[in-house]
């Protein structure tokens, strides 16, 4: 996923995920959108992913995605949380941290098109 940021001329600072979500922080190039960048990481690492084991040959991204930007002087921060993703999401699932997120910043969303599961 790193190179694929680098190769969309954005600057990867750190990438980790847990078993049903990734985080990415990035510095995002003046000359993209968050969504073609989005697409672009999701195409190329869907196609990666499915060539290292016929277990994933079914793989796909979610439909949509959460975007949002960290000010400079969080990027600390930020960082180490995406760091401790494992050790975090033994405490508070991704559901139940998204939907506080969503809500704290008063961000307007329908659940009914947030999960698949």
């Amino acid at each position: 996923m790193g190179s694929i940021l680098t190769d969309n001329h954005c600057i990867p600072i750190i990438i980790n995920g847990v078993e049903n979500h990734v985080h990415l922080l990035f510095i995002l190039s003046k000359n993209t959108t968050l969504s073609s960048i989005m697409e672009e990481v999701k195409k190329h690492s869907s196609r990666w992913i499915k060539t290292t084991d016929s277990y994933y040959e079914n793989f796909k991204w979610q439909g949509g995605y959460g975007g949002f930007s960290v000010s400079q002087s969080l990027h600390y921060i930020t960082k180490r949380y995406i760091e401790n993703q494992e050790e975090h999401h033994k405490k508070t699932t991704f559901k139940e941290e998204y939907l506080k997120l969503l809500k704290e910043y008063d961000m307007d969303y329908n659940e009914d098109y947030l999960w698949t599961d």
